[in-house]
């Protein structure tokens, strides 16, 4: 595996708005009003939502700490093999055990408390406390307490002080977890994604590639910007070659994501992204299309038909943002060499690099402006709509429990593609819908 390392220097000046915080209630539905609006009559986030240092506390207990948040990668979840996540204010650490299943706990001793990692590692099988040497099985089970026994305590059984677990799941290429055991499985958060990508079988494409930077902007205007083509032809006139303006069309049934896809990507004048051979056994629709989900709250996914990219966001400040990028290639492309893949890796990153001057651009607007929202596109913001929407839910929400995941596009009525002509190659799931 090839490890790209890239940052950037945040220059985004203190977030400050014209409005203190302390006259915005982001708990109360009156504050999401123009989230809430039906499409063509709704507005975007209020500015403080992407430069309150309360927003983004709040933001970290509302969301993160509640939601199904991606962690990392499937495949980074092996034997011996120790990754330590954040979710909010909260440290998890997370294994695969000796059965394969995969695990989640907090990252707490069960004796004192003390922080059990503070960066990934490998542990072979057993995760040890740096402080008094507990023990742990990969399963989360005490297996040591050194000296713990030379004085017996009346009432101590090991069995009653495992690490204590946290919900952690893969989906295809994804690792997920969720602190709140009220919020709805991940199979429900998800909605129709696995069963909308199963052609893929992304369970068994590999990591070829990761880079990890940091953004000078809110982890929200990075999915946001990921999640509409509007900016298409001038932020990105070289990928507008590949992803045309024209070809983009709607990609989402219901779950907790919002997604497009260009049909077909193009190698007319660029060819960067058909540089591989496409994985083994695609439809006729998967075989000509690129497919570009965020899934809320922190993942952005485009899938290729011969690679996938990820990126993950992890919100470091109101102003700030840690991606983690990360390219994978499925198992019908076998070992091929560093200059094979380069074409494909360079231009993703060209393009992320693009996106990263105008969100910071974003972001420094937000910041020294502070203007009203202003109303979104129809054609090409609705998955901002859906995204924001979720947001707000999140934030007003006592719980998560019983949460109502968006509804999917019609496909069989004109008015939900908004602008656009019909899918000449339409997903499967779409297909039957339509038959």
């Amino acid at each position: 595996m090839t490890t790209v390392s890239a940052s950037t220097t945040p220059d985004v000046a203190p977030s400050r708005n014209v409005e203190h915080s302390m006259t915005i209630d982001w708990t109360d539905e009156a504050t999401w009003a123009g989230t809430r609006a039906e499409l063509r009559t709704s507005t975007g986030l209020h500015p403080g939502a992407y430069t309150d240092p309360e927003m983004f506390e709040l933001e970290q207990a509302r969301v993160f700490e509640r939601a199904w948040v991606c962690v990392g990668i499937a495949d980074e979840a092996r034997v011996g093999r120790l990754l330590v996540r954040s979710l909010g204010s909260r440290s998890i650490v997370i294994t695969r055990d000796d059965d394969g299943i995969v695990r989640g706990f907090l990252n707490s001793c069960r004796h004192r408390g003390t922080e059990l990692a503070e960066a990934d590692c490998d542990v072979a099988g057993t995760i040890r406390c740096p402080y008094h040497r507990w023990g742990y099985r990969l399963d989360g089970s005490l297996m040591s307490t050194p000296f713990f026994d030379d004085v017996p305590r009346q009432t101590f059984d090991r069995a009653d002080f495992g690490l204590v677990p946290v919900r952690v799941e893969t989906w295809g290429v994804l690792l997920f977890a969720c602190l709140d055991a009220d919020t709805p499985p991940l199979r429900e958060w998800l909605g129709d994604l696995p069963e909308r990508m199963a052609g893929y079988d992304l369970d068994e494409w590999r990591t070829r590639t990761t880079a990890e930077l940091d953004i000078a902007a809110n982890w929200k205007l990075i999915s946001e910007n990921f999640q509409e083509y509007y900016h298409l032809t001038w932020v990105h006139p070289e990928l507008a070659k590949v992803s045309r303006v024209a070809d983009h069309y709607r990609y989402q049934g219901p779950g907790a994501y919002c997604g497009q896809t260009t049909t077909p990507v193009s190698g007319d004048e660029r060819d960067d992204w058909l540089a591989l051979p496409a994985a083994d056994g695609l439809d006729d629709s998967d075989a000509v299309s690129g497919r570009f989900v965020a899934i809320f709250p922190n993942v952005l996914l485009s899938v290729l038909p011969n690679h996938v990219w990820v990126m993950r966001l992890d919100p470091v400040a109101p102003g700030v943002t840690h991606e983690t990028c990360t390219m994978l290639l499925p198992p019908s492309t076998g070992d091929v060499p560093d200059e094979a893949v380069a074409p494909t890796l360079d231009f993703w990153i060209d393009v992320n690099n693009e996106d990263i001057d105008i969100v910071q651009r974003s972001q420094r607007g937000l910041t020294r402006g502070a203007v009203p929202a202003g109303p979104l596109a129809p054609r090409f913001e609705e998955p901002l709509h859906r995204f924001q929407n979720l947001l707000a839910d999140c934030m007003t929400r006592p719980t998560l429990a019983g949460m109502t995941m968006p509804p999917g596009d019609d496909v069989t009525d004109e008015a939900h593609r908004l602008g656009t002509a019909a899918n000449p190659h339409p997903p499967a799931i779409d297909q039957e819908l339509t038959a």
